[in-house]
């Protein structure tokens, strides 16, 4: 599967966008692991998603940490790694 930050996949054209998908890790209570690896993780979770679609690549990929505060009911602050893009189509031959 072929990804790209920006709007386009070196070496070919988009034909067709699917629609926008997203994915993230679980939340952790500290971020156990390089934030590479957790990117990492969250890139395969959307990379199966966009194979359920039957897409042949990812553009506009971004990755962002969402988090959430502690409070009263749970002392812990959590926080995961999201990715999100556009899953699409490219010209065959």
């Amino acid at each position: 599967m072929q990804v790209s930050t920006n709007h386009e996949i070196q070496g070919s054209r988009v034909v067709r966008e699917i629609g926008r998908i997203s994915a993230a890790t679980g939340w952790h209570g500290t971020i156990n692991g390089s934030a590479e690896e957790l990117r990492a993780r969250a890139l395969q979770r959307l990379i199966a998603q966009a194979k359920d679609y039957e897409a042949d690549a990812i553009v506009d990929v971004d990755y962002s940490v969402d988090g959430v505060q502690a409070c009263d009911l749970s002392p812990v602050s959590l926080k995961r790694v999201a990715v999100s893009g556009v899953a699409v189509k490219l010209a065959r031959g």
